[in-house]
């Protein structure tokens, strides 16, 4: 099976056969010294306002964004060449390459006049209960308890040790072979980031549902979905000049966005969104 980052650009190839792609107008970046997890993305905006996150954080990407490698040709560039650099190997010019992957995505859907479920809470259709083994890619803290308190057994996948430790129901470990006997998985959109979805895919086959959140899962999800996975629970903004200003001057930038989920059975495709696009 090839990446998923490959699959995902042919789909946007296609999509640049139905409509014209707006060029870059933007690149932003959490200024400095800032904190929290508002300050761990950075959004790539179109000429027509279409806005897409991704993660800087992985390792020196924020560095190099923020000095002169790569060099990140800004407005007026080809949104669909820049999201090319999604399937190359440097942190940072992949980085830059989802955030376009977004854009264009979000622009996807506006163009179709497709608005993703709001209403539909990604995490609740986890449902965990005392019967569960629950896997979780990526150390989500503010779900740890709820999932315990349901009496669900959940192990953890995370690379950062210092979240590494064991209690009562609770395993977190770097080891994904750990999570071969879980039956519900919830995921950090960062595997397509760092290009370890197919890997973790195979590691959670027993898995009856796996479902991936994240404000980076804004991309077209049909790979995804082709690969068995159940939801896709991602982020649109809804005021671009709010949520601009709050990114590039360090303050919270949640309320400017509204979170979605995409499920597979009620998804209608790329193939149905671009028959609603205008000639």
């Amino acid at each position: 099976m090839k990446p998923v980052a490959l699959d995902i650009l042919a789909i946007l190839a296609r999509i640049a056969e139905h409509m014209v792609i707006p060029p870059v107008q933007r690149l932003l970046l959490p200024p400095p010294d800032t904190t929290g997890k508002d300050a761990e993305f950075c959004a790539l905006q179109l000429a027509d306002g279409a806005i897409g996150l991704s993660y800087v954080l992985l390792g020196d990407t924020l560095t190099k964004l923020r000095g002169s490698q790569p060099e990140i040709p800004l407005a007026g560039t080809d949104a669909l060449a820049l999201a090319g650099w999604f399937g190359e190997e440097d942190e940072a010019r992949r980085a830059v390459g989802l955030a376009a992957v977004n854009a264009i995505s979000q622009c996807l859907f506006q163009r179709a006049g497709y608005t993703p479920d709001a209403a539909t809470d990604s995490i609740g259709l986890l449902a965990p209960t005392s019967g569960d083994h629950i896997g979780m890619i990526g150390y989500f803290a503010p779900l740890i308890d709820r999932i315990l308190a349901s009496g669900a057994q959940l192990t953890v996948a995370e690379l950062n040790p210092k979240w590494l430790q064991e209690r009562d129901g609770l395993r977190v470990t770097t080891d994904l072979a750990e999570l071969a006997t879980c039956n519900k998985v919830v995921s950090t959109s960062t595997v397509l980031l760092n290009d370890t979805l197919d890997a973790v895919l195979a590691a959670c086959r027993s898995a009856d549902y796996f479902g991936i959140i994240g404000p980076t899962a804004g991309w077209v999800p049909d790979p995804l979905f082709a690969r068995g996975v159940n939801t896709v629970g991602g982020m649109r903004v809804v005021d671009a000049e709010a949520f601009c200003a709050a990114l590039t001057t360090g303050e919270a930038w949640g309320r400017y966005t509204e979170k979605y989920c995409l499920r597979a059975e009620t998804y209608p495709g790329f193939d149905a969104l671009r028959r609603r696009i205008s000639p």
